[in-house]
Protein backbone atom coordinates (compact mmCIF):
# COMPACT_ATOMS: atom_id res chain seq x y z
CA UNK A 1 0.00 0.00 0.00
CA UNK A 2 1.01 1.93 -0.32
CA UNK A 3 1.45 5.19 1.20
CA UNK A 4 -1.83 7.11 0.91
CA UNK A 5 -0.76 10.61 1.86
CA UNK A 6 1.01 13.51 0.22
CA UNK A 7 4.13 14.15 2.28
CA UNK A 8 3.04 16.58 4.99
CA UNK A 9 4.87 19.51 6.47
CA UNK A 10 5.23 18.41 10.09
CA UNK A 11 4.12 20.60 12.98
CA UNK A 12 6.86 22.45 14.84
CA UNK A 13 8.37 20.59 17.74
CA UNK A 14 7.56 21.31 21.35
CA UNK A 15 11.05 21.04 22.91
CA UNK A 16 9.57 20.60 26.36
CA UNK A 17 7.99 17.32 25.29
CA UNK A 18 10.03 16.07 22.37
CA UNK A 19 13.53 17.42 22.70
CA UNK A 20 15.04 19.87 20.23
CA UNK A 21 14.54 19.04 16.58
CA UNK A 22 17.52 19.56 14.34
CA UNK A 23 17.63 22.49 11.94
CA UNK A 24 15.78 21.85 8.69
CA UNK A 25 13.69 18.99 10.10
CA UNK A 26 10.35 20.65 9.34
CA UNK A 27 10.59 21.39 5.61
CA UNK A 28 8.54 19.66 2.94
CA UNK A 29 10.23 16.60 1.44
CA UNK A 30 9.21 16.61 -2.20
CA UNK A 31 11.79 13.97 -3.06
CA UNK A 32 9.80 11.56 -0.89
CA UNK A 33 6.77 12.25 -3.08
CA UNK A 34 8.82 11.28 -6.11
CA UNK A 35 10.07 8.10 -4.43
CA UNK A 36 6.48 7.10 -3.70
CA UNK A 37 5.59 7.33 -7.38
CA UNK A 38 8.67 5.31 -8.33
CA UNK A 39 7.57 2.58 -5.90
CA UNK A 40 4.05 2.62 -7.37
CA UNK A 41 5.43 2.30 -10.90
CA UNK A 42 7.58 -0.63 -9.75
CA UNK A 43 4.44 -2.40 -8.56
CA UNK A 44 2.71 -1.64 -11.87
CA UNK A 45 5.64 -3.16 -13.81
CA UNK A 46 5.19 -6.29 -11.72
CA UNK A 47 1.43 -6.45 -12.22
CA UNK A 48 1.61 -5.90 -15.99
CA UNK A 49 4.69 -7.87 -16.95
CA UNK A 50 6.26 -9.62 -13.98
CA UNK A 51 3.70 -12.20 -12.93
CA UNK A 52 1.21 -14.68 -14.30
CA UNK A 53 -2.53 -14.95 -13.59
CA UNK A 54 -5.31 -12.67 -14.83
CA UNK A 55 -2.91 -10.32 -16.60
CA UNK A 56 -1.95 -13.22 -18.87
CA UNK A 57 -5.60 -13.43 -19.88
CA UNK A 58 -5.46 -9.74 -20.79
CA UNK A 59 -2.32 -10.16 -22.91
CA UNK A 60 -3.59 -13.36 -24.50
CA UNK A 61 -0.47 -15.21 -23.36
CA UNK A 62 2.01 -15.20 -20.52
CA UNK A 63 3.78 -11.86 -19.96
CA UNK A 64 6.98 -13.85 -20.23
CA UNK A 65 6.12 -14.46 -23.89
CA UNK A 66 5.25 -10.78 -24.36
CA UNK A 67 8.42 -9.49 -22.66
CA UNK A 68 11.00 -12.28 -22.83
CA UNK A 69 13.95 -10.04 -22.00
CA UNK A 70 12.27 -7.94 -19.29
CA UNK A 71 9.73 -10.15 -17.50
CA UNK A 72 12.25 -11.28 -14.89
CA UNK A 73 13.28 -7.67 -14.22
CA UNK A 74 9.59 -6.72 -13.95
CA UNK A 75 9.08 -9.52 -11.40
CA UNK A 76 11.23 -7.58 -8.90
CA UNK A 77 8.74 -4.70 -9.03
CA UNK A 78 6.69 -6.27 -6.25
CA UNK A 79 9.41 -5.00 -3.88
CA UNK A 80 7.96 -1.54 -4.38
CA UNK A 81 5.56 -2.52 -1.60
CA UNK A 82 8.41 -2.89 0.90
CA UNK A 83 9.68 0.54 -0.12
CA UNK A 84 6.16 1.92 0.34
CA UNK A 85 6.07 0.57 3.88
CA UNK A 86 9.41 2.19 4.77
CA UNK A 87 8.13 5.52 3.44
CA UNK A 88 4.88 5.02 5.35
CA UNK A 89 6.72 4.53 8.63
CA UNK A 90 8.60 7.78 8.02
CA UNK A 91 5.54 9.81 7.00
CA UNK A 92 3.13 8.54 9.64
CA UNK A 93 5.65 9.33 12.35
CA UNK A 94 6.11 12.78 10.82
CA UNK A 95 2.40 13.54 10.46
CA UNK A 96 1.39 12.06 13.81
CA UNK A 97 4.01 13.89 15.86
CA UNK A 98 2.39 16.48 18.10
CA UNK A 99 -1.09 15.74 16.75
CA UNK A 100 -4.05 14.79 19.00
CA UNK A 101 -5.67 11.42 18.43
CA UNK A 102 -8.88 12.83 16.92
CA UNK A 103 -6.92 14.84 14.37
CA UNK A 104 -4.72 11.85 13.52
CA UNK A 105 -7.78 9.63 13.06
CA UNK A 106 -9.56 12.21 10.91
CA UNK A 107 -6.48 12.71 8.74
CA UNK A 108 -6.02 8.99 8.11
CA UNK A 109 -9.66 8.29 7.31
CA UNK A 110 -10.01 11.36 5.09
CA UNK A 111 -6.92 10.43 3.10
CA UNK A 112 -7.61 6.70 2.76
CA UNK A 113 -11.28 6.36 1.99
CA UNK A 114 -12.50 8.81 -0.72
CA UNK A 115 -10.22 7.51 -3.49
CA UNK A 116 -10.66 3.95 -2.19
CA UNK A 117 -14.46 4.16 -2.41
CA UNK A 118 -14.18 5.61 -5.92
CA UNK A 119 -11.84 2.79 -6.97
CA UNK A 120 -14.22 0.14 -5.56
CA UNK A 121 -17.10 1.70 -7.53
CA UNK A 122 -15.08 2.01 -10.75
CA UNK A 123 -13.81 -1.57 -10.74
CA UNK A 124 -17.25 -2.94 -9.84
CA UNK A 125 -18.94 -1.02 -12.67
CA UNK A 126 -16.28 -1.82 -15.29
CA UNK A 127 -16.20 -5.52 -14.41
CA UNK A 128 -20.02 -5.58 -14.74
CA UNK A 129 -19.81 -4.56 -18.41
CA UNK A 130 -20.86 -7.47 -20.64
CA UNK A 131 -17.76 -7.33 -22.85
CA UNK A 132 -15.30 -7.42 -19.92
CA UNK A 133 -13.99 -10.91 -19.20
CA UNK A 134 -13.39 -10.29 -15.50
CA UNK A 135 -16.10 -10.53 -12.88
CA UNK A 136 -16.32 -8.65 -9.62
CA UNK A 137 -17.21 -10.15 -6.26
CA UNK A 138 -20.71 -10.68 -4.87
CA UNK A 139 -22.83 -7.66 -3.84
CA UNK A 140 -22.43 -8.61 -0.17
CA UNK A 141 -18.65 -8.82 -0.42
CA UNK A 142 -18.56 -5.55 -2.37
CA UNK A 143 -20.37 -3.80 0.49
CA UNK A 144 -17.94 -5.26 3.02
CA UNK A 145 -15.05 -3.96 0.88
CA UNK A 146 -16.25 -0.41 1.51
CA UNK A 147 -15.08 -0.77 5.12
CA UNK A 148 -11.55 -1.82 4.10
CA UNK A 149 -11.93 -4.71 6.56
CA UNK A 150 -12.76 -7.41 4.01
CA UNK A 151 -9.64 -9.45 4.70
CA UNK A 152 -10.11 -10.06 8.44
CA UNK A 153 -13.80 -10.94 7.94
CA UNK A 154 -13.01 -13.32 5.07
CA UNK A 155 -14.76 -11.50 2.21
CA UNK A 156 -13.40 -11.55 -1.34
CA UNK A 157 -11.46 -8.45 -2.38
CA UNK A 158 -12.63 -6.06 -5.08
CA UNK A 159 -9.09 -4.64 -5.37
CA UNK A 160 -6.19 -7.06 -5.34
CA UNK A 161 -3.85 -4.42 -3.89
CA UNK A 162 -5.98 -3.81 -0.80
CA UNK A 163 -4.00 -6.37 1.21
CA UNK A 164 -1.41 -3.65 1.67
CA UNK A 165 -4.08 -1.29 3.00
CA UNK A 166 -4.93 -3.85 5.66
CA UNK A 167 -1.27 -3.80 6.71
CA UNK A 168 -1.31 0.01 6.74
CA UNK A 169 -4.44 0.09 8.91
CA UNK A 170 -2.84 -2.16 11.50
CA UNK A 171 0.27 0.03 11.57
CA UNK A 172 -1.86 3.15 12.03
CA UNK A 173 -3.74 1.50 14.90
CA UNK A 174 -0.54 0.47 16.69
CA UNK A 175 1.07 3.89 16.20
CA UNK A 176 -2.08 5.71 17.32
CA UNK A 177 -2.47 3.57 20.44
CA UNK A 178 1.13 3.61 21.64
CA UNK A 179 2.50 6.92 20.31
CA UNK A 180 -0.21 9.40 19.29
CA UNK A 181 -2.60 8.77 22.20
CA UNK A 182 -0.03 9.24 25.00
CA UNK A 183 1.84 11.92 23.00
CA UNK A 184 4.87 11.51 20.77
CA UNK A 185 8.27 11.90 22.37
CA UNK A 186 11.64 10.66 21.20
CA UNK A 187 11.87 8.16 24.05
CA UNK A 188 8.34 6.87 23.49
CA UNK A 189 8.92 6.34 19.75
CA UNK A 190 12.19 4.50 20.41
CA UNK A 191 10.42 2.28 22.93
CA UNK A 192 7.60 1.66 20.43
CA UNK A 193 10.10 0.53 17.79
CA UNK A 194 11.95 -1.73 20.20
CA UNK A 195 8.87 -3.37 21.69
CA UNK A 196 7.21 -3.86 18.29
CA UNK A 197 10.37 -5.42 16.86
CA UNK A 198 10.66 -7.89 19.72
CA UNK A 199 6.92 -8.56 19.76
CA UNK A 200 6.83 -9.22 16.02
CA UNK A 201 9.62 -11.79 16.04
CA UNK A 202 8.12 -13.50 19.11
CA UNK A 203 4.73 -13.57 17.38
CA UNK A 204 6.32 -15.30 14.40
CA UNK A 205 8.03 -17.82 16.66
CA UNK A 206 4.83 -18.47 18.62
CA UNK A 207 2.83 -19.50 15.53
CA UNK A 208 -0.20 -17.83 17.09
CA UNK A 209 -2.32 -16.43 14.28
CA UNK A 210 -3.83 -13.64 16.35
CA UNK A 211 -0.41 -12.32 17.38
CA UNK A 212 0.91 -12.62 13.83
CA UNK A 213 -2.12 -10.73 12.50
CA UNK A 214 -1.80 -7.96 15.08
CA UNK A 215 1.98 -7.51 15.00
CA UNK A 216 2.67 -8.33 11.32
CA UNK A 217 6.17 -9.84 11.65
CA UNK A 218 6.65 -9.97 7.87
CA UNK A 219 5.86 -6.24 7.39
CA UNK A 220 6.72 -4.64 10.73
CA UNK A 221 10.46 -4.20 9.98
CA UNK A 222 9.77 -1.84 7.09
CA UNK A 223 7.39 0.40 9.04
CA UNK A 224 9.80 0.40 11.99
CA UNK A 225 12.72 1.23 9.70
CA UNK A 226 10.83 4.23 8.35
CA UNK A 227 10.07 5.43 11.88
CA UNK A 228 13.75 5.11 12.78
CA UNK A 229 14.70 7.15 9.72
CA UNK A 230 12.27 9.87 10.76
CA UNK A 231 13.98 10.03 14.16
CA UNK A 232 17.26 10.62 12.32
CA UNK A 233 15.60 13.26 10.14
CA UNK A 234 14.09 15.05 13.13
CA UNK A 235 16.88 14.79 15.68
CA UNK A 236 20.02 14.00 13.71
CA UNK A 237 22.43 11.08 13.88
CA UNK A 238 22.32 8.79 16.88
CA UNK A 239 23.54 5.25 17.42
CA UNK A 240 20.12 4.29 18.80
CA UNK A 241 18.15 5.50 15.78
CA UNK A 242 20.61 3.96 13.32
CA UNK A 243 20.40 0.76 15.35
CA UNK A 244 16.62 0.73 14.85
CA UNK A 245 17.10 1.21 11.10
CA UNK A 246 19.85 -1.40 10.85
CA UNK A 247 17.98 -4.10 12.77
CA UNK A 248 14.80 -3.46 10.81
CA UNK A 249 16.69 -3.80 7.51
CA UNK A 250 18.38 -7.03 8.57
CA UNK A 251 15.05 -8.57 9.58
CA UNK A 252 13.19 -7.06 6.63
CA UNK A 253 15.51 -8.43 3.97
CA UNK A 254 15.08 -11.88 5.54
CA UNK A 255 11.31 -11.74 5.12
CA UNK A 256 11.63 -10.36 1.59
CA UNK A 257 13.94 -13.18 0.52
CA UNK A 258 11.82 -15.80 2.31
CA UNK A 259 8.69 -14.61 0.51
CA UNK A 260 10.13 -14.14 -2.99
CA UNK A 261 13.06 -16.51 -3.45
CA UNK A 262 12.82 -20.12 -4.56
CA UNK A 263 15.23 -22.58 -6.08
CA UNK A 264 15.42 -22.44 -9.89
CA UNK A 265 12.33 -24.16 -11.26
CA UNK A 266 11.20 -24.10 -14.92
CA UNK A 267 7.55 -24.36 -13.84
CA UNK A 268 7.68 -21.03 -12.00
CA UNK A 269 7.07 -17.74 -13.80
CA UNK A 270 10.41 -16.25 -12.86
CA UNK A 271 13.47 -16.80 -10.73
CA UNK A 272 14.54 -13.96 -8.46
CA UNK A 273 18.10 -13.80 -7.19
CA UNK A 274 18.34 -13.40 -3.40
CA UNK A 275 21.19 -10.93 -3.94
CA UNK A 276 19.02 -8.70 -6.13
CA UNK A 277 16.15 -8.89 -3.62
CA UNK A 278 18.49 -7.79 -0.82
CA UNK A 279 19.96 -5.04 -3.01
CA UNK A 280 16.54 -3.60 -3.89
CA UNK A 281 15.38 -3.59 -0.26
CA UNK A 282 18.69 -1.95 0.72
CA UNK A 283 18.26 0.64 -2.05
CA UNK A 284 14.80 1.50 -0.72
CA UNK A 285 16.15 2.05 2.80
CA UNK A 286 19.10 4.01 1.41
CA UNK A 287 16.88 6.27 -0.68
CA UNK A 288 14.65 7.16 2.29
CA UNK A 289 17.77 7.64 4.45
CA UNK A 290 19.29 10.02 1.90
CA UNK A 291 16.07 12.06 1.83
CA UNK A 292 15.91 12.03 5.64
CA UNK A 293 19.46 13.38 5.81
CA UNK A 294 18.70 16.20 3.39
CA UNK A 295 20.71 14.85 0.47
CA UNK A 296 17.84 15.59 -1.92
CA UNK A 297 16.89 19.08 -0.79
CA UNK A 298 17.80 20.22 -4.29
CA UNK A 299 14.92 18.09 -5.70
CA UNK A 300 12.34 20.66 -4.70
CA UNK A 301 10.30 20.76 -7.89
CA UNK A 302 6.59 21.43 -7.54
CA UNK A 303 5.67 18.66 -9.98
CA UNK A 304 6.95 16.12 -7.45
CA UNK A 305 4.08 17.11 -5.17
CA UNK A 306 1.69 16.35 -8.03
CA UNK A 307 3.46 13.02 -8.56
CA UNK A 308 2.98 12.17 -4.91
CA UNK A 309 -0.71 13.08 -5.08
CA UNK A 310 -1.21 10.67 -8.00
CA UNK A 311 0.45 7.73 -6.25
CA UNK A 312 -2.42 6.48 -4.09
CA UNK A 313 -5.24 6.61 -6.69
CA UNK A 314 -2.87 5.16 -9.30
CA UNK A 315 -1.98 2.32 -6.96
CA UNK A 316 -5.65 1.56 -6.32
CA UNK A 317 -6.86 1.41 -9.94
CA UNK A 318 -3.86 0.38 -12.01
CA UNK A 319 -4.07 -3.40 -11.59
CA UNK A 320 -7.66 -4.42 -12.33
CA UNK A 321 -8.52 -1.59 -14.71
CA UNK A 322 -5.12 -2.09 -16.33
CA UNK A 323 -6.17 -5.63 -17.29
CA UNK A 324 -9.18 -4.23 -19.15
CA UNK A 325 -7.11 -1.58 -20.94
CA UNK A 326 -4.40 -4.09 -21.92
CA UNK A 327 -6.98 -6.46 -23.40
CA UNK A 328 -8.61 -3.62 -25.34
CA UNK A 329 -5.40 -2.11 -26.70
CA UNK A 330 -3.44 -5.29 -27.38
CA UNK A 331 -5.99 -7.96 -28.25
CA UNK A 332 -8.82 -5.87 -29.72
CA UNK A 333 -6.86 -3.05 -31.39
CA UNK A 334 -3.66 -4.99 -32.13
CA UNK A 335 -1.28 -2.45 -30.58
CA UNK A 336 2.19 -4.00 -29.94
CA UNK A 337 3.05 -5.17 -26.43
CA UNK A 338 5.52 -2.45 -25.46
CA UNK A 339 3.30 0.33 -26.78
CA UNK A 340 0.33 -1.17 -24.95
CA UNK A 341 2.39 -1.30 -21.76
CA UNK A 342 3.33 2.38 -22.03
CA UNK A 343 -0.17 3.50 -23.02
CA UNK A 344 -1.75 1.58 -20.16
CA UNK A 345 0.58 3.18 -17.62
CA UNK A 346 -0.17 6.60 -19.10
CA UNK A 347 -3.94 6.09 -19.05
CA UNK A 348 -3.84 4.88 -15.45
CA UNK A 349 -1.86 7.97 -14.44
CA UNK A 350 -4.44 10.17 -16.19
CA UNK A 351 -7.24 8.35 -14.36
CA UNK A 352 -5.34 8.82 -11.09
CA UNK A 353 -5.09 12.56 -11.81
CA UNK A 354 -8.85 12.73 -12.39
CA UNK A 355 -9.55 10.85 -9.17
CA UNK A 356 -7.26 13.18 -7.27
CA UNK A 357 -8.84 16.32 -8.72
CA UNK A 358 -12.49 15.25 -8.72
CA UNK A 359 -12.65 13.02 -5.65
CA UNK A 360 -9.75 13.54 -3.26
CA UNK A 361 -9.42 17.32 -3.50
CA UNK A 362 -13.16 17.75 -2.97
CA UNK A 363 -14.05 15.06 -0.45
CA UNK A 364 -10.91 14.78 1.67
CA UNK A 365 -11.14 18.28 3.27
CA UNK A 366 -14.88 17.84 3.93
CA UNK A 367 -14.42 14.41 5.53
CA UNK A 368 -11.45 15.58 7.59
CA UNK A 369 -13.36 18.62 8.85
CA UNK A 370 -16.42 16.53 9.69
CA UNK A 371 -14.44 13.93 11.64
CA UNK A 372 -12.39 16.56 13.44
CA UNK A 373 -15.40 18.18 15.08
Amino acid sequence: MPLPDPIPTPPPADPARTGPARKGAHGRLRALDGLRLIAALMVALYHYGGRTGEVGQAWGSSPRAQFPSLSTAFSYGCLGVQIFFVISGFVICMSGWGRPLRSFFASRVARLYPAYWAAILLVTVVFALPWVAYKTVSPSDTLVNLTMLQMPVGAHRVLGVCWTLWAELRFYALFALFVVLPGATRRRVVLFCAVWTLGAVLADASHQEFLKTALMPEYAPYFIGGVGLYLIHRFGHSALAWGIVGVSFLIGQHYAVAALWHAPNPHFFSYRSPYVIIAIVAAGYAAVAAIALGKFHWANWRWLTVAGALTYPFYLVHEHLGWVVIALLHRKLGIPSYATFALTLTLMLVLAWLLNRLIEERLTPVLRKTLSR
